[in-house]
């Protein structure tokens, strides 16, 4: 028997965001988001589900604290519904709807939970989608005017800000694969719309120097890993192209400065080029706090012609899936934090989601739960694996501390740690929460 032992000062959380589960869609002067009318849209959502109710946190916050209080996290990751607090995108603000974060952050704060906020888990105002959406650079301004409201409003109580969730997704899964709304399937828009994101947080980050908000600030990639099947060089290029689709596209611009010139490239000769003006890359490079990284899974691969758009396809070896079919890969995890470290330095890094998918039942009261146990456990035993090789590890949380609603997937997946009854809301804390309480409690598990 071995002990997997944390630092001392090592943060604990979970995560949520609000559209998953947040309900009261319309309720309180909340606007639209892409996600309401996206949801909306007969075919869209599996069984046409839609985030109307959710979890209902947003009636059920004390409920959902007591929670996280009981689980004895000291970080809670949870997003703003930008059109919760400013319906319209831009102009005026809703008073309820931003008394209703600070209510939320205040009561973490009263029971010793540090708020970890994020400003962007891609629920954009519908009004500003209708005025061309990421593609109009007039959205950056929007998304800085509305993350300023945060700032001001919550400055000395939040003190870890993320600007983006997954900027992956919100660009090439929502404009080119078209699976998250908007919808759209068109590699240029997706490419633009990176790029837009990425100066709409490398601006927000000057906003929050420039108000000397207290605290830090960073942003939360996706990554995946693909490991090469062989030592062979397509195998390796192909794996590269692959992997850097989420890494050096939404980290080079942001730690170098530029644009990764093997995916410039590739683009370029498929006639896609990035919408650059003069100054927008010393936009996007200001200086960040930390890293947040989202991590779920990876594989082995190698190279394909006319697979994808990386000519990269996945080779099942046989590794266990979760009930997203999802290969389970922690050496992935171990593989992408270093390489990220070697890449860009030893940055700060919080685990920002991680997390897998089963088909939970409840029998008899309780869900027994142990695969997401044990994918837990092993990627915990690969994060600490990069502590003990020198990777600046900060804190992890688990994604979900509910089930809630899966976006395109709608109630059919389960991320949480706690069981939620879509019909009558209950909540019952499952067995990977309590084994989880019991890490928090000792900063240590044994294998």
């Amino acid at each position: 028997m071995s002990v997997i032992q944390f630092p001392k000062d090592f943060v604990w959380g979970v995560a949520t965001s609000a559209y998953q589960i947040e309900g009261a869609a319309f309720e309180d002067g909340r606007g639209p988001s892409i996600w309401d009318t996206f949801s909306h849209t007969p075919g869209n959502i599996i069984d046409d589900e839609n985030g109307d109710v959710a979890c209902d946190s947003y009636h059920r916050l004390d409920e959902d604290i007591a929670l996280l209080k009981e689980l004895g996290v000291n970080s809670y990751r949870f997003s703003v519904s930008w059109p919760r607090v400013i319906p319209d995108g831009t102009g005026k603000v809703n008073k309820k709807g931003l008394q209703y974060y600070e209510n939320l952050v205040d009561q973490l704060l009263e029971h010793g939970i540090e708020p970890m906020c994020t400003l962007y888990h891609w629920d954009l105002p519908q009004k500003l989608e209708e005025k061309g959406g990421w593609d109009n650079r007039d959205t950056i301004d929007a998304f800085v005017e509305y993350a300023n409201v945060m700032f001001e409003r919550l400055n000395g109580k939040v003190k870890r800000w993320i600007t983006l969730n997954e900027p992956w997704c919100a660009s090439f899964l929502s404009h080119y694969i078209g699976e998250h709304a908007p919808g759209n399937q068109d590699l240029q828009l997706a490419v633009n719309v990176a790029h837009h994101l990425l100066m709409a947080h490398g601006k927000t980050v000057q906003a929050f120097r420039e108000l000397a908000v207290e605290g830090e600030i960073g942003y939360a990639p996706n990554v995946t890993w693909l490991e090469p099947y062989s030592r062979k060089s397509e195998d390796m290029e192909a794996c590269r192209r692959g992997n850097g689709w989420f890494i050096e596209w939404f980290m080079d611009p942001v730690f170098k400065g530029e644009y990764p010139a093997f995916l410039t490239n590739w683009f370029a000769d498929k006639g896609i080029t990035i919408p650059l003006k003069d100054g927008d890359l010393e936009v996007i490079s200001q200086p960040v706090d930390f890293l947040g990284i989202n991590y779920y899974n990876g594989n082995l691969a190698r190279h394909k012609a006319n697979s994808g758009l990386f000519d990269v396809e996945n080779i099942d070896a046989g590794y266990d899936k979760t009930d997203f079919d999802w290969f389970i890969y922690p050496d992935g995890f171990y593989s992408v934090l270093l390489y990220v470290k070697k890449r860009y330095g030893n940055i700060p890094v919080y685990i920002t989601e991680n997390g897998a998918c089963y088909d939970d039942v409840v029998e008899n009261g309780r869900v027994r739960d142990e695969q997401r146990i044990a994918y837990i456990k092993k990627h915990l035993i690969a994060l600490n694996r990069c502590l003990e090789s020198g990777v600046n590890i900060k804190g992890y949380h688990v994604w979900s501390l509910l089930d809630n609603f899966e976006w395109a997937y709608g109630y059919t997946k389960r991320f949480g740690i706690v069981h939620v009854d879509f019909q009558t809301l209950k909540r019952i804390p499952k067995d990977s929460y309590y084994w989880y309480q019991k890490l928090i409690r000792n900063n240590w598990f044994t294998i």
